[in-house]
């Protein structure tokens, strides 16, 4: 909804207001609803609920969501070839237990109708919850206020629930209110893009219905992947000594129904409990139990103690995780609202995956990507641990599939999915599935990087060893020795999606010798195990030699890494013949043509400077990300933390700060457009690594903390918190010095730039300087591929640009 201001231009309001620890929407915005729907879902890792209104009409696009609860779908192919997958899995949208619709003297409570007052929603970072407040007059003159809170439990895995208050507002009213589960609802065509889900109707195959007092559940399975779900809900009422409860169940629907007269002064409430369940194995009379005997934990607890619950669950993480930004109060508010739902996403995912979507909505079919393990988990991983550790151990639980496929490709090892709900491989498209083997790296890179956040040796023998070793496997037999001895990895895909197929991709490469490295140490580390899963002496010999010769390609005459063999000979794309409007690429440009030309669509061989930085002097990454800015049209959402990560580390902290803004505002802002099929938890994630790991200058491995801390123009000072073998710390940077704080833990070695200290249990925090360095000019992106500045001067003009004149 847009508004013409005096010259005629046109202004689109700001959907949420900008505060700390809040996202409101002051007013409902019906063309953001969809949007609005995404940014307020609550999750916690094994439910999702979109935040649509309570009524549930009207809607952009209806959601609730169990983690790797799916249905099978053909995945059909013009062309059968070998090794391709027959079917898909996609995720489905189960039981709704949010509604609650209201009738105010006969008229159903709509906000398209009658006149609305007030209606504002706000999702509190802190307490994790969803209010909404909502003051309406009926098309009859009824006038009525309205409240309710939301919330999905963090410490109680299986639970829901919403507290919902009616009053009369000047005169008596009668209400009658429905609480209602409904199955199968119909959901709207969300178009061709292939990022979107598909749309299955029905899933759900009713199998038992049940309504008792004040409780209702519904038993479903899928038709296809014979997976078993319960819906259950129980409610406590509080009105008036005369009302009238009835409940009701059929195979798709649930309802309580409360009817009353309110005079001016009373109020109805109903707390109304939800609880869900999944299993693809269990009986129907155990998921029965296993949902009732949830809502009776709940129902004991009560609505108070669940909210202090999650109050006190979200201290305690927010004391290990926050980011205090000053300067840029867009940002201060983004970098926390991403972290929310990062940690919403994964809390109680308890060996499942993270979605790319979360449980927000429906986006990617519900799928898990390489996202997870290379953006996700390192914040994960620095502040709530104990999630990262169970994203990790679904891969091992998957890691059968993933060795029955690589056998399947004629390799040895594992091939873990590029696109999966349950571990089969969902990807149609091999170019850029099948062949993006980095995958097997990234997630060891995820496991080797827990590991030594961690120290957790039971981790490392019981889920990491396996997972390093099928993964090396692979590498070794992927690659090959050429005639002079270099180890050669030929034919894959990295991370750009832009340019696949192809030869010794340097960052597929560098990882995979990370990969190779790391399975050779944890099989000498553990001899026991190692020996149990058949690895040998000359085995893990040739895993050190294929490290020790990998080929990582260099271009002297252009004096930088080629992505990949090759790909600095390539025409270059032209940019200045390519409308805006015909971005994305994918969506406007055949495959072939993107294939044969430098243009990338994420950050490839700069991610590598961020994830394997030590394979490059300071000069090479500098000549390096300069190359690469001038050719990447980010149409990933990946990218931009990549590029703010990499920006600061060369020094050019005002492009950094303008990458930063991207990623942290991409769903917020809706900057792609697509927010309303779920957010962007990978971009969230950007937030937290464009801070710490970009101008915190943050480095962890082997025991060793680096921090390299430089501020760009617009943020005054920064405070992030982690956490790393037992310590919590705290680092405060200004533009003149760094502050570190052992808040708790047994100490340990920090590096600030070249100056390595410790931070001891009893000492006090270290102050040390930072080094004022000149900034090199600003690097050129594609033709109207820039991001849009973070700071502006009083004419307009981009501070960033203006600042290196």
């Amino acid at each position: 909804m847009s508004e013409a201001d005096g010259q005629g231009a046109v202004v689109d309001r700001p959907v949420y207001t900008v505060e700390p620890w809040f996202v409101r929407e002051p007013e409902l915005r019906i063309d953001r609803l969809a949007q609005s729907e995404s940014v307020f879902a609550l999750s916690n890792g094994h439910v999702g609920l979109r935040g649509n209104l309570d009524e549930g009409e009207p809607h952009g696009l209806p959601g609730s969501y169990l983690n790797s609860f799916y249905e099978q779908r053909p995945l059909p192919h013009a062309e059968t070839a070998y090794g391709l997958p027959e079917s898909g899995q996609t995720v489905i949208n189960v039981t709704n237990g949010k509604l609650i619709r209201l009738l105010v003297d006969d008229e159903p409570f709509d906000v398209r109708y009658g006149r609305l007052h007030h209606h504002e929603r706000v999702l509190d970072l802190r307490a994790g919850t969803l209010t909404r407040e909502v003051e309406w007059t009926s098309p009859a003159d009824s006038r009525v206020r309205i409240t309710s809170v939301r919330m999905v439990s963090l410490t109680q895995r299986a639970i829901a629930a919403i507290s919902y208050d009616v009053e009369p507002v000047d005169e008596s009213i009668r209400v009658v209110a429905q609480s209602e589960l409904v199955a199968n609802e119909a959901l709207p065509d969300l178009g061709k893009d292939p990022r979107v889900a598909a749309t299955l109707e029905s899933p759900l195959v009713s199998e038992e219905h049940v309504a008792n007092g004040t409780k209702v559940l519904l038993l479903h399975r899928t038709r296809n992947s014979g997976l078993r779900m319960a819906a259950g809900m129980s409610h406590e009422i509080e009105g008036p000594e005369s009302m009238a409860v009835d409940t009701e169940s059929s195979a798709d629907v649930g309802r309580l129904t409360v009817a009353t007269r309110l005079e001016p002064g009373q109020r109805l409430r109903i707390i109304k409990y939800l609880s869900y369940g999944w299993s693809s194995q269990r009986s129907r009379p155990a998921l029965h139990d296993q949902v009732v005997g949830a809502l009776a934990g709940a129902r004991q607890t009560g609505w108070d103690g669940l909210l202090k619950e999650q109050r006190d669950y979200l201290d305690e993480f927010w004391q290990g995780a926050d980011i205090e930004v000053d300067g840029d109060a867009e940002i201060q508010q983004a970098v926390r609202f991403g972290l929310f739902h990062i940690l919403q996403a994964g809390a109680r995912a308890e060996r499942r995956m993270i979605p790319a979507k979360g449980l927000t909505g429906p986006g990617y079919d519900g799928h898990t990507f390489w996202d997870t393990e290379t953006f996700v988990l390192p914040v994960l991983t620095y502040t709530q641990p104990g999630a990262a550790a169970d994203a990790l151990a679904w891969r091992h639980m998957t890691l059968p599939l993933a060795c029955e496929r690589a056998t399947q490709l004629g390799l040895t090892g594992a091939a873990f999915p590029w696109r999966t709900i349950r571990g089969q491989e969902c990807s149609g498209y091999w170019p850029a599935g099948t062949a993006a083997f980095h995958i097997n790296a990234d997630i060891s890179d995820a496991v080797i990087r827990y590991v030594d956040a961690t120290e957790d040796e039971r981790f490392e023998r019981e889920v990491g060893l396996e997972i390093l070793v099928e993964t090396a496997r692979l590498w070794r037999k992927l690659g090959h020795h050429d005639v002079e001895g270099v180890f050669r990895i030929d034919g894959v895909t990295g991370p750009d999606e832009y340019t696949a197929v192809v030869d010794n991709n340097v960052y597929t490469n560098l990882m995979a010798r990370r990969n190779l490295q790391g399975a050779a140490a944890i099989a000498m580390k553990h001899p026991d195990l190692a020996d149990r899963f058949g690895v040998t002496t000359e085995e893990a010999a040739s895993w050190r030699d294929a490290a020790a010769a990998m080929l990582i390609p260099f271009d002297e005459r252009m004096g930088v890494h080629p992505q990949n063999e090759g790909f600095t000979n390539h025409a270059r794309w032209d940019f200045a013949a390519t409308k805006p409007d015909h971005y994305p690429l994918l969506l406007n440009f055949p495959y072939f043509d993107l294939y044969r030309k430098q243009v990338i669509k994420q950050a490839d061989l700069v991610l590598a400077l961020h994830l394997c930085g030590e394979a490059f002097t300071p000069e090479q990454k500098a000549r390096n990300f300069e190359y690469y800015e001038a050719l990447t049209v980010r149409d990933s959402s990946l990218s931009a933390q990549t590029q703010a990560v990499i920006a600061a580390e060369v020094g050019q902290l005002e492009l950094a700060h303008d990458y930063l803004g991207e990623t942290a505002l991409l769903d917020l802002h809706d900057i792609n457009g697509n927010t309303r099929d779920g957010l962007h938890i990978a971009s969230m994630a950007g937030g937290w690594s464009g801070l710490v790991a970009g101008f915190g200058g943050m480095r962890a491995a082997e025991g060793r903390l680096r921090f390299a801390p430089r501020l760009p123009g617009g943020i005054s000072r920064m405070a992030f918190r982690l956490r790393y073998r037992g310590n919590r710390l705290k680092v405060t940077v200004t533009g003149e010095s760094a502050t570190y704080e052992l808040m708790d833990g047994p100490g340990l070695k920090v590096r600030h730039h070249d100056e390595e200290f410790t931070l001891a249990p009893d000492g006090k925090p270290v102050e040390l300087p930072i080094e004022q360095v000149p900034s090199p000019p600003p690097s050129a992106q594609p033709i109207g591929r820039e991001p849009a500045p973070r700071r502006i001067d009083p004419h307009g003009r981009d501070q960033r640009i203006r600042d290196h004149r």
